[in-house]
């Protein structure tokens, strides 16, 4: 086996990350109107196709530096709610225009490892990470559990488990109790649309 190698960027088309996210949803065309409302994204216009029964088989969304493909879900297919992160300049103007659109808040804006975090549930059966980056804690070495008795954080500031016998009683803070509890009551709140 040869040595591990530096990590390269695959080539990918204008407009697209290395990883971007595919969402099969129910009213796909609603789905694109909300997200370019909520987020300020842009349609790729040209890429909207309809498959033969008239439902949306490819679309594209560009929000920031990344592109999400979405397309209908079949009448026949399940559901597969998607789980999605965007990094956002305003995470509460971002739940504001959400809720306007129709989404039910999850999670209010709250730190979170240097950050702000927040959550919503679209109404199409989404759920939705609204992120502010704090970019000084890049400079202190990617503080996300510095600061967390009990943690450790390795030579290139990326989490690693905590160390020894601690559990998440040992380190959670409110804020962190919070932001736990609020995903694991969306959680079990996500229903297939078409059965409300």
């Amino acid at each position: 086996m040869s040595a591990p190698t530096a990590h390269t960027v695959p080539a990918a088309p204008a407009g697209s990350a290395t990883v971007d996210p595919f969402i099969w949803s129910d009213d796909a065309a609603g789905l694109i109107r909300f997200l370019l409302d909520v987020f300020d994204a842009t349609e790729v216009p040209e890429a909207r196709t309809a498959d033969t029964d008239g439902l949306v088989l490819h679309s594209e969304v560009r929000i920031g530096d990344s592109t999400i493909t979405i397309a209908d879900r079949k009448p026949q297919w399940p559901y597969t709610p998607a789980f999605v992160r965007v990094y956002v300049e305003d995470p509460a103007a971002t739940l504001q225009r959400a809720t306007r659109a129709g989404a039910r808040v999850v999670t209010e804006p709250t730190e979170f490892w240097g950050d702000v975090l927040a959550r919503f549930a679209d109404p199409f059966g989404h759920l939705w990470w609204v992120y502010k980056h704090n970019p000084s804690d890049d400079a202190a070495g990617g503080a996300a559990g510095a600061d967390v008795e009990g943690a450790d954080v390795d030579g290139d500031g990326d989490w690693t488990e905590p160390v020894g016998d601690e559990d998440w009683e040992s380190y959670a803070t409110p804020e962190l109790t919070y932001v736990h509890s609020t995903l694991m009551e969306a959680m079990a709140a996500l229903r297939d649309p078409r059965e409300h």
